[in-house]
């Protein structure tokens, strides 16, 4: 089969679910293709313009797997959805968060969701700057979240036994130190609920930068 990018994209996402970020390399992959190096050089200068790629590629998964974002009433819906939409498809890799983070962007069409998502912010009465530092907050807490569920995962469905809540236990002293002790259960379980409560936490400090006139009781 005749070597292109979307051959070696395929492959280098095999490649990043069997060993993670830090597994993947150019060697690997051109292992993995049966290629010698210079061959995927051919089509990608470096490691980092492939991890571009690759990053492009789950940010446009992340959006086409949620059709309706033109449907969504209002900005509050949308910034849910754009975080959970995030954090679903973060999860479908391994490292997906960490792999994703500083993405530059590959694919120019992806400014179309951009630009749709910071015109309903701004319609809704912030302004530039206000949507800007909304919806990049909301992907950074997204980014970093998931970077730390992922890290108490070797890979999806195999837990680090380092994270484990007994491991825990036996390393904190619940005498000297008995919320840190106790909180262990809030932060090493239930990823999904703490995760939604943190976007609406978000949110209502978003709201909260609305001038007067705009709130909606």
């Amino acid at each position: 089969m005749p070597l292109d990018r979307q051959l070696i994209l395929h492959h280098a996402i095999v490649v990043l679910n069997e060993g993670g970020l830090e597994g993947l390399t150019l060697r690997k992959l051109a292992a993995r293709l049966e290629v010698q190096a210079p061959a995927i050089y051919w089509h990608f200068k470096n490691k980092q313009e492939l991890l571009d790629e690759m990053g492009t590629q789950v940010l446009r998964e992340a959006l086409e797997g949620e059709p309706k974002w033109g449907e969504l009433p209002g900005w509050q819906e949308l910034a849910f959805v754009y975080c959970t939409s995030l954090r679903r498809t973060f999860l479908r890799y391994r490292d997906g968060a960490k792999m994703a983070s500083g993405t530059y962007l590959t694919d120019t069409k992806m400014f179309e969701a951009m630009d749709m998502s910071l015109r309903r912010f701004t319609l809704a009465g912030f302004s530039l700057r206000q949507a800007v530092v909304a919806l990049t907050t909301l992907y950074s807490y997204t980014v970093g979240f998931v970077i730390e569920e992922q890290a108490m995962d070797v890979a999806p469905g195999m837990p680090n036994e380092q994270y484990a809540l007994e491991m825990r236990e036996q390393r904190v002293n619940k005498e000297l130190y008995p919320l840190a002790a106790e909180a262990g259960a809030e932060m090493f379980t239930n990823h999904d609920s703490r995760f939604e409560e943190g976007v609406r936490l978000i949110v209502a400090g978003i709201a909260s930068a609305l001038p007067a006139a705009c709130k909606v009781d």
